[in-house]
């Protein structure tokens, strides 16, 4: 549970807004698996509330994003490369492959 804490919910609680700074691949890849994680067990559960369900995750998301954004261009900064490459994510597939690529570099 510390590794959850530590990887989850303190960049969600205590980094909300914070795009300066440094993540490393470890707290990066760990958000991003404690993130995925959460929101299939809660899809799940949700699943059976119908309509409500949906809205409930759709706001959950919402709550997510920002952290996860921040994350990401932190991961960016740490790899020597330019927040603002989050932006190769709006191309369909290939922006995509782009961002997996450089959120794999090792850090700088």
């Amino acid at each position: 549970m510390n590794v959850f804490s530590t990887y989850f919910i303190d960049p969600i609680k205590n980094h909300y807004l914070d795009f300066a700074g440094k993540a490393t691949r470890k707290q990066f890849w760990l958000f991003v698996l404690f993130n995925f994680l959460v929101f299939l067990v809660l899809s799940i559960i949700l699943g059976f509330f119908g309509k409500a369900g949906d809205i409930l995750y759709f706001v959950c998301q919402l709550a997510v994003l920002l952290p996860s954004l921040g994350i990401a261009a932190r991961r960016l900064r740490d790899g020597g490369f330019s927040p603002w490459l989050l932006l190769i994510g709006l191309i369909p597939v290939l922006g995509w492959i782009v961002l997996l690529v450089l959120y794999l570099m090792p850090s700088k």
